[in-house]
Order: structure tokens, then sequence, then C-alpha cells
């Protein structure tokens, strides 16, 4: 699948779809989330998922912890 191809309304359903499965399976692997949600998307669709399932996670983790990384500004013109 191209990058072309995919358009917002997809990537949004992804995260719906990911939320909703970590919610009832905590302890699940990216694999497992392929397996069960996977089918309802285009077939290349599986590292959108697996990269959905890994912000999801951090999201969740930065919540626990409340732990907020720190970004540094961009120095533009340094190389």
């Amino acid at each position: 699948m191209r990058f072309r191809d995919d358009n917002p309304a997809d990537l949004a359903r992804a995260r719906t779809a990911v939320t909703a499965w970590r919610d009832q399976n905590r302890a699940g692997t990216s694999g497992e989330l392929v397996a069960a949600v996977g089918r309802q998307f285009h077939p290349d669709y599986g590292v959108v998922l697996r990269a959905v399932l890994f912000a999801v996670d951090g999201h969740r983790a930065r919540e626990v912890t409340g732990i907020v990384a720190r970004r540094f500004p961009v120095l533009r013109g340094r190389t």
C-alpha cells in the first residue's frame, strides 16, 4: 500500500481499533493485535497498526508514571 493511498479516516479508525483492543488485551503483543484487528484493514496496514500500538502504549505509560519527555527545539541551519 502506498502512502498516498492512505487517508486520515483509516488512521483514525486504526487508532480507535487499537485502543479498544489494548483495553481488552493489556498484555497482548503486536502480532496478536495484527491477527485480531488486521483483517479490518488493507493487508499491508500491519506496520501502521504496530506503530499505533507503540504510540498508545507510550501515551499510557506517560499517564501512569507522570513522566513527560522534554522536547528540545530544533536548531535550524546547524550541523
